[in-house]
């Protein structure tokens, strides 16, 4: 097996060599890590990888018995007005993007409503589980969710999550209520997004401490629901894609990953600002894994 340092040399090599705009790499494989930058390391918007981190934080809720996959909306958000069959609806139609309900808003857009979660939950759905689309409103209104019960989602994850990765202080935008926007806006450095990524590539475990359940990050890349595209954007668990390869990741805008290939154990984590072939970063982690 190759060492954390060459597959970290091969993944420089190939993004110096094609002129991407990366950050930082940081590769853990087995218990050696090795990590460059492009930039010095400051807090970064990490985009859609902020969805994995709310799924983190349900699946901790759903270890101390909070809510479960198959809570339905209404059950933590009894006050809200729901539209025809979202009665039905539950937290995992929400990780998983299969809502039904017709509604598509992103965390770097303004929010034109005076309450994001009322506004897309009193619309009807097609049908929970039946209609794959992509939006940060779905996993901000898991957080919602989340949040009915225990608070600021960010400052009930701080013990539980931030505080014992070493991660101080992070913060995460919040939308004109003072809820994290969830599934955007938190902001890491690439070395403690490394460290959610070891999380992940643990089964949960971050240096013999628990986190969060197996079950759950096993069911964040096996609960996969069909997507109707094509290759690495094909299926989609709770929060996570599947691919490149036999991998899984989180995926954000601009070439934010973390890329999980849990026959190496190994994990890759990426920040960067690439405009047009973001998607060509996590291939080319993909690929040096393999050799």
């Amino acid at each position: 097996m190759a060492s954390a340092s060459t597959v970290l040399d091969r993944i420089v090599a190939s993004i110096d060599g094609e002129g991407l705009g990366a950050y930082g790499v940081h590769v853990a494989l087995g218990g050696d890590t090795a990590e460059h930058r492009w930039r010095s390391d400051d807090p970064v918007n990490v985009y859609s990888v902020s969805k994995g981190v709310s799924a983190l934080a349900a699946g901790i809720a759903a270890d101390e018995g909070i809510l479960s996959v198959d809570t339905r909306v209404g059950e933590m958000l009894p006050d809200m007005q729901l539209g025809e069959g979202v009665e039905e609806v539950t937290l995992r139609h929400l990780l998983t993007m299969t809502s039904g309900i017709d509604f598509t808003w992103f965390g770097r857009e303004p929010a034109p409503w005076p309450d994001l979660a009322q506004e897309m939950l009193r619309r009807p759905t097609r049908g929970p589980g039946a209609v794959f689309q992509y939006s940060d409103a779905s996993t901000y209104v898991a957080m919602r969710m989340l949040g009915a019960a225990v608070g600021d989602v960010r400052d009930w994850l701080l013990p539980r999550l931030f505080d014992p990765l070493g991660i101080h202080n992070p913060q995460w935008h919040r939308c004109p209520r003072g809820g994290i926007i969830a599934g955007s806006g938190l902001e890491l450095h690439t070395e403690e997004l490394s460290r959610i990524a070891r999380v992940l590539r643990g089964g949960g475990l971050w240096r013999g401490e628990r986190i969060v359940s197996a079950e759950w990050v096993d069911a964040m890349h096996t609960d996969v629901v069909d997507t109707g595209g094509e290759g690495d954007f094909a299926r989609y668990g709770l929060a996570t894609w599947q691919g490149p390869g036999d991998g899984w990741r989180l995926d954000g805008l601009y070439g934010q990953y973390v890329f999980i290939a849990n026959d190496r154990s190994a994990a890759v984590t990426i920040t960067a600002h690439e405009e047009t072939r973001s998607h060509r970063l996590v291939e080319i982690a993909a690929t040096a894994l393999r050799g």
